[in-house]
């Protein structure tokens, strides 16, 4: 289970790039499709979440994150393995 710290930090870093409201957001909401990004938006994003969390997120990995809880889980993971803070 993700670091409820973590789950907040993330989720505010993408309720300030995203410009979304807070109850828009939930595990299973998907950037593109539920919450309205387009590829600028989701560069940004990653960029935010790096400067949030201290590391960097490879693009490969980038593409990988659709929805909310996709991120969560990889920051989450990344942070457990220490490649992130």
């Amino acid at each position: 289970m993700a670091d409820v710290g973590i789950k907040s930090r993330v989720e505010n870093t993408i309720i300030d790039v995203l410009k979304v409201d807070a109850g828009e957001l939930g595990s299973d909401r998907r950037f593109r499709e539920d919450l309205g990004a387009d590829s600028l938006d989701s560069v940004s994003l990653v960029m935010a979440l790096e400067d949030e969390f201290g590391g960097a997120i490879n693009d490969a990995d980038a593409k990988a994150l659709v929805t909310v809880g996709d991120v969560v889980s990889y920051i989450s993971r990344r942070v457990d393995e220490k490649a992130l803070a």
